[in-house]
């Protein structure tokens, strides 16, 4: 069953297409502040880490449940916002900048149809450093 599963997993990290569909869906629910489309792509299990580091503490947090993370994305959707696709720690993610400016780094975790990790940077440093190497200019 173990190797099952690790077969499995392996078959998902190199399924970036249907991946980045996935996270696509995410960003669409969030924007349309459609619940029930986040809950649908989240597992039941999904974990949130979030990183403001110094910048705002109170922004750095972690969140568990498909309904707690629904609400954060809802909650912090910035509709206006551009989404730059890149590969973040090897696996599907974007960076987000407004009016032209980095303001996060996310990566996503992927199993199935489902979302089961999110970890966003929103520290303004890293982010900086993070999206010029993945859009190739400063943030």
């Amino acid at each position: 069953l173990f190797v099952l599963e690790a077969a499995v997993a392996m078959v998902d990290a190199f399924d970036e297409e249907r991946q980045r569909e996935v996270v696509d869906a995410f960003f669409r629910a969030a924007r349309a502040g459609d619940f029930e489309g986040l809950v649908a792509v989240l597992d039941p299990d999904v974990v949130l880490r979030a990183d403001a580091g110094g910048w705002r503490p109170a922004l750095s947090l972690v969140v568990r449940g498909a309904e707690e993370v629904a609400g954060q994305a809802v909650r912090f959707a910035l509709p206006h916002a551009d989404l730059h696709p890149a590969l973040v720690n090897g696996g599907v993610g974007v960076v987000v900048t407004v009016r032209g400016r980095a303001f996060s780094v996310t990566g996503f975790t992927v199993a199935g149809d489902r979302i089961v990790e999110i970890d966003a940077i929103m520290d303004p440093e890293r982010v900086r450093r993070t999206a010029a190497a993945v859009l190739g200019r400063a943030g």
